[in-house]
């Protein structure tokens, strides 16, 4: 979570969450601090949020009784939330409105364009925020990925527009930026998946971030050309699957799911379970 504050008026970017670290004993959740926020509700203009990833958006359930102000998402980003915001009770109490990359908004002194960039999940923005001081140009979460699944790189045009006509702050970070050479593409998972389906004999079990889209996405379809039925383990899974295929974000191909109580049912060389848990999250399904 970050506020920019001008004068009388603040803008939210993103409001996520963070699972504890080992030592946190019966912390389930770690929220980030809002009081200063609280203490200037009034002023609060709105949230913008870059993408749907729980780290981004997975506090807003717990802050927006305390903060209430317009949320500003993409389609898939506040599909999530409206699902979140249900299972809190909070389903009518918060004003969505709906962006598209290429779109601007005018929030008091703030006058801010969404801008596509490549992630792990669909509709992901960058931010770039004219203010009476100057550009600031806030990243997300972003790839260069130049062969991206859904074939929508980076706008690298946008950006270098507001690169070329002065920036005055950028906040970014960049996972593993101390290492050398360049992060693969996302479209390499799927080559990976199948050299190794293509290896395994036996039932196969693939674990990821529940609204990692793509990689779910690119197992299911090897899933289905080697003619195996998938199971999905787990509420946010099984959640963020329904609400990216009603979207029209995940393309299933044919009748490939099945119950998790039918997977007996079928051969364990016929079979694919697909698990949220990937990083031993506490409570997940893989856990």
């Amino acid at each position: 979570m970050m506020a920019l504050e001008y004068d009388e008026n603040i803008v939210v970017i993103d409001a996520g969450l963070m699972f504890p670290e080992e030592e946190m004993l019966g912390v389930d959740l770690v929220l980030p601090d809002v009081t200063y926020l609280q203490e200037r509700k009034e002023k609060v203009l709105g949230f913008l949020l870059t993408h749907g990833h729980e780290d981004h958006v997975g506090a807003l359930p717990y802050i927006l009784p305390k903060v209430s102000a317009p949320i500003y998402g993409s389609r898939l980003t506040l599909g999530f939330i409206k699902n979140r915001l249900k299972e809190h009770k909070l389903g009518d109490q918060v004003d969505l409105r709906e962006i598209k990359a290429g779109d601007v908004v005018e929030l008091g002194p703030f006058k801010v364009e969404f801008i596509h960039v490549a992630h792990s999940i669909p509709d992901t923005t960058a931010l770039a925020i004219q203010t009476p001081v100057g550009m600031v140009i806030h990243s997300g979460d972003f790839k260069m990925d130049q062969t991206p699944v859904d074939g929508k790189p980076t706008d690298m045009a946008r950006l270098s527009h507001f690169g070329n006509h002065g920036v005055m702050l950028l906040m970014s970070d960049s996972t593993n930026a101390e290492r050398d050479g360049f992060t693969p593409s996302e479209r390499t998972i799927g080559e990976a998946f199948q050299e190794l389906f293509g290896q395994c004999p036996g039932r196969i079990i693939i674990s990821t971030f529940a609204s990692n889209i793509y990689r779910i996405q690119q197992a299911l379809n090897t899933a289905a050309r080697y003619k195996r039925k998938v199971a999905v383990i787990g509420r946010s899974m099984v959640n963020n699957l329904t609400i990216a295929q009603e979207l029209g974000y995940i393309q299933m191909p044919g009748d490939i799911l099945i119950k998790v109580q039918d997977i007996n049912k079928e051969p364990d060389e016929k079979l694919v379970i697909l698990s949220s848990g990937s990083q031993g999250e506490p409570l997940s399904a893989l856990t």
